[in-house]
This record gives structure tokens, C-alpha cells and sequence, in this order.
């Protein structure tokens, strides 16, 4: 399947995956650390700047991407000085939009209250909260972009290990500060400086790898130019990203009240962190893709496609249906019984949809890797637009729920009518092909879990954390080994030579190989 280092390989993986079991068991313990602490109003406060700030991820323009995209494909070739060009010229970029993104800060965070029903006593709390985060996000954007060249380069191991020591250092500070009674204002401070310190030891240690020189006379417009023509598209898939997965809190908080976005986002988080399992993994094929179309590898190409859904679809489907089948349990004993009657309905509306989405994560990464992502994120933009219209309209009748289905709806339609025809048209593969030989298999071994969990579930229902984790060991243990058997017979990520028999080579809208120019091929 793959043509690098299965050494390397291993390490991404394995500590991407670490720094997301840290992650998770850290907001597994912090989430209701942090709202019993606060309350529900504050802490809807605290969910609701995040996610009003996290649209600022739209000024990115698609650069980071276009970061890892040509840091992995000039890497592959040797091109140092178009490597210069990249970080140099995507740095000068970043600067402008975090200045940017500074002075929106400065003017939301007068007008934070009147845009959001937020309680009166929180007024003055809300503008140093939006002050705060908002400036950590704008200086964030400039010393993001060696992250993004650790991750071109494959080093996603450095970037996981960075990323683990941030969230213990903020993990202490963050139960330090709510211990002595402070609030909103220093949780945000702690919350903020530390990744940016982190950050920039992410930019040293990247800058020690590439021995890139930093100066405006590696500035280029022509590097700009085949950035954008990549990033433009990019920029379409960030935008509708937001408007998928970040208008829900900023609705709820806008019609309804703070204190609904919490009940909301217990669900909503939960679906995140599985997510997040798949994205960990997922994440890989936008490099490695990268470096397979510059070496002009169709095949290899193919390979991925396969696999690499395969393995997203083994990790997502047995977290999918432990969730529908446990999620009231897993409620209950995270944050309490009471918040099971409006959170678990969400849970279930948004994880099907999202299972669908990233059992073909593989794919949609490989449509950035190699710059043919442009009806995607067409598409997604529609479905972004589309996702705001119908949680505006069914928020006021049917509550968070129904803001969950604004989200489901346009999801599911693109998972399910779009993205498959047109992954296996842009790879040569016939559909009825990739889908036999991506997810028979882990359909399959999925099977035998779901009835061990139905069975136990009948036993009897749990209700504290022991008996969760205990009915989820039998579940997975039966996976568990189900997956040991296909592995052990070769056959887990083994692509069979009649999946790519009737690929159709150079079907490809573009040549693979030949997708843009570089910077000295323009001159």
C-alpha cells in the first residue's frame, strides 16, 4: 500500500494517536471540572467565544494547507529553494491576516454583548474573554506555519509530542487557577499563552530540520501565485467547515440562550473526540498523497485510496456504534443524569452522519494532497450555507435538536450522493469496486460487537464508570480480536489486485504529476 517508511508510519500514527487519548482524557476530565465550576451560563459563554473566534480560522485562506501540500512535494524532490519560497512567502502572508484578525478582535470585543444574549453580569467578562482569545488566535497564525511544515514533512510525531506537552502544562494551570476561585478572565490567559509558547518551539525545532533561511528576499509573488491556486480552493473547504461545524453554539447562543449551548455541546463534543480518533490517522494521506502524485505513482495512488478509507472505517464504525448503544450510559457518568434528556439526542442525530463522513476521510484528504479539490469544496461550501439556513429555521421549533439536524441533513448528502462518485472518478475506480473493497471488511468485523454490546446492554444497564468501561472491554475485546484474525491472515490492509484490475489509468481530470508548475518552472 505504502512507499514510505512503515517506521514512520507507525511513529505519526502511534503519537498522534497518544496526544489524542491525552487530549481526550484530559477533556473528559476539565469538561465538567471546568462547568461545575463555572455554571452552566458561564461556561456557555466559554463555548460560544471559542466558537465565534474559531471563525477565524476562515482567514487561513487555505495556506496551511498549501504548506503541507508543497513543503511534502518539494521535500520529495529536493527543491530547497522552493522550500524557502513556501515558509517565507507563506509567513509574510500570515502576518497581514493575524494583524487582521487582531483588529476584528479589537472591535468584537466591543460589541460582543449586543450580539449574543449573554446575562448582564457577564458583560464586561465576555469582552476580556473575546479580547483574550482573540489575540492568541491572530498571533497564532504566523507561528502556525511551521506546524504545517513538520506535517509536510511527515515529522507529525514532533507535532503530537509538542502538542501533548501543551495540553499537561494547560491541564495543570487551567485546575490551579479554578482551584483558587478565579474565573472566565486568567482561565482564558492559561488557556491561551501556554500553546503559544509551545508553538514557537514547534517553529524552532522546524526551522533546525529545514535550515531554511527567513528573510523577505524569499518572498515571492510566483510562489504566491501557485500557493493560491491551491489554497483558493482550500479557502472554500475551510469556509464551509465553519459554517458545518461552527455555527451550531453561535445559533443556539443567538436564538436560544448561553445555557442551551451547554446541553449542545456535551453531545456535540463527544461526536468531536471520535472524530477527532479518525482525523489523528486521517491527516497522514494529505502528505503521503502529496509525494505519490509528485512521483507521478497512479497506482500508488489508488493503493491509498483503498486502504486508507479501509483504516478510517476500522476505527470510526466500532466507535460509532458503542456511542448509539452506550452514549445515555457515558452521559450519565461524565457530566450527570440530567443533562442525558437533551444531549444524548444530539449525540445520536450527529454521529451517524459523521460516521459516514469520516469512513471516507482517506478520500477527501487525498483531494487536497493532490490539488484536485475543487468541486469538493464547491460542494461543501453549498452544504455550509445550507447547514446555517436550516438550523436558523428548525432552531426555534425543536430546540438544539433541531439545530443537530441542520447539521445531519446537508452532511449526510454530501457523504452519501457526492463524495464517493467523485473520489473514484477523480482515482479511476470504479464505485461499486472502492466501496467492496474499502468496507466490506470492517462492516463485517463490526457485526460481532454490536451484538455483544445489545447483550450486555440487556444484562443490565450502566450507570457509573466501571461498568461502562467494563461492558466496553467485552465489546472491544470481541473486536479486538475479530481484527487480530483478518491482520494476522494479511488481509486487514492488503488491497487485492482485482480492486485496481479495472482502474482506468490517467482518468484523472488532470494528469497526475503535472497539477500546477513550480515557482521555477513559471520563471
Amino acid at each position: 500500500m505504502l512507499r514510505i517508511s512503515k517506521r514512520r508510519i507507525f511513529q505519526n500514527v502511534a503519537s498522534s494517536w497518544f496526544a489524542l487519548g491525552v487530549n481526550i482524557l484530559i477533556g473528559v476530565f476539565l469538561s465538567p471540572f471546568i462547568l461545575h465550576r463555572l455554571g452552566d451560563a458561564a461556561f456557555g459563554i466559554w463555548i460560544l467565544i471559542f466558537s465565534v473566534t474559531g471563525y477565524y480560522g476562515i482567514f487561513d485562506l487555505g495556506i496551511r494547507s498549501s504548506v503541507v501540500r508543497f513543503v511534502a512535494k518539494f521535500s520529495a524532490t529536493k527543491d530547497e529553494e522552493n522550500l524557502a519560497r513556501v515558509i517565507n512567502t507563506s509567513l509574510f502572508a500570515y502576518a497581514g491576516i493575524g494583524a487582521l484578525a487582531m483588529l476584528l478582535t479589537v472591535v468584537g470585543a466591543v460589541y460582543v454583548d449586543r450580539l449574543f444574549k449573554i446575562p448582564p453580569d457577564f458583560h464586561s467578562t465576555a469582552r476580556w474573554l473575546f479580547l483574550i482569545v482573540g489575540a492568541s488566535v491572530a498571533i497564532g497564525f504566523p507561528v502556525g506555519v511551521f506546524g504545517g511544515a513538520l506535517e509536510g514533512l511527515q515529522r507529525f510525531y514532533l507535532v503530537s509530542c509538542t502538542n501533548v506537552v501543551s495540553a499537561l502544562l494547560r491541564t495543570a494551570a487551567i485546575v490551579f487557577v479554578l482551584s483558587r476561585g478565579h474565573g472566565l478572565v486568567m482561565l482564558a490567559l492559561v488557556t491561551t499563552i501556554l500553546p503559544l509558547l509551545v508553538s514557537l518551539v514547534r517553529a524552532w525545532i522546524a526551522l533546525r530540520i529545514l535550515r531554511t533561511p527567513i528573510g523577505l528576499r524569499f518572498v515571492h509573488r510566483s510562489t504566491a501565485r501557485l500557493m493560491a491556486s491551491h489554497s483558493g480552493l482550500t479557502f472554500l473547504i475551510l469556509m464551509s467547515a465553519q459554517l458545518r461545524f461552527q455555527t451550531d453554539e453561535i445559533v443556539i447562543g443567538t436564538i436560544l440562550s448561553t445555557g442551551a449551548i451547554t446541553f449542545f455541546s456535551i453531545g456535540a463534543r463527544i461526536v468531536d473526540y471520535a472524530s477527532n480518533v479518525v482525523l489523528c490517522l486521517s491527516q497522514l494521506f494529505v502528505p503521503m498523497s502529496s509525494q505519490s502524485e509528485a512521483r507521478g505513482d497512479a497506482r500508488g495512488l489508488r493503493e491509498i485510496l483503498i486502504a486508507g478509507n479501509r483504516a478510517c472505517a476500522f476505527i470510526i464504525l466500532p466507535i460509532c456504534a458503542s456511542l448509539i448503544i452506550l452514549g445515555k450510559s457515558v452521559i450519565e457518568v461524565w457530566v450527570g443524569a440530567q443533562y442525558i434528556s437533551q444531549s444524548y439526542p444530539v449525540l445520536l442525530v450527529l454521529i451517524i452522519p459523521f460516521t459516514l463522513m469520516l469512513c471516507q476521510a482517506a478520500s477527501s484528504r487525498m483531494l487536497l494532497g493532490t490539488s484536485q479539490h475543487r468541486a469538493f469544496g464547491i460542494v461543501t461550501l453549498v452544504e455550509g450555507v445550507v447547514n446555517v439556513i436550516l438550523s436558523v429555521l428548525l432552531v426555534r421549533p425543536y430546540g438544539i435538536f433541531g439545530d443537530a439536524l441542520g447539521t445531519a441533513i446537508p452532511l449526510t448528502c454530501t457523504v452519501v450522493l457526492f463524495l464517493p462518485r467523485h473520489v473514484c472518478r477523480k482515482f479511476g475506480i470504479e464505485v461499486l469496486t472502492f466501496l467492496k473493497h474499502a468496507y466490506t471488511l470492517p462492516v463485517l468485523i463490526t457485526l460481532p460487537l454490536v451484538a455483544s454490546l445489545l447483550l450486555e446492554r440487556r444484562w443490565f444497564a450502566p450507570h457509573r464508570a466501571w461498568q461502562v468501561v467494563l461492558q466496553l472491554l467485552i465489546g472491544w475485546s470481541v473486536y479486538g480480536l475479530c481484527f487480530l484474525w483478518i491482520y494476522k491472515s494479511n488481509r486487514a490492509f492488503q488491497v487485492e489486485p482485482e480492486a485496481l484490475a479495472g482502474a482506468r489509468i490517467g482518468y484523472t481530470d488532470v494528469p497526475l504529476g503535472q497539477i500546477e508548475p513550480t515557482s521555477s518552472q513559471r520563471g
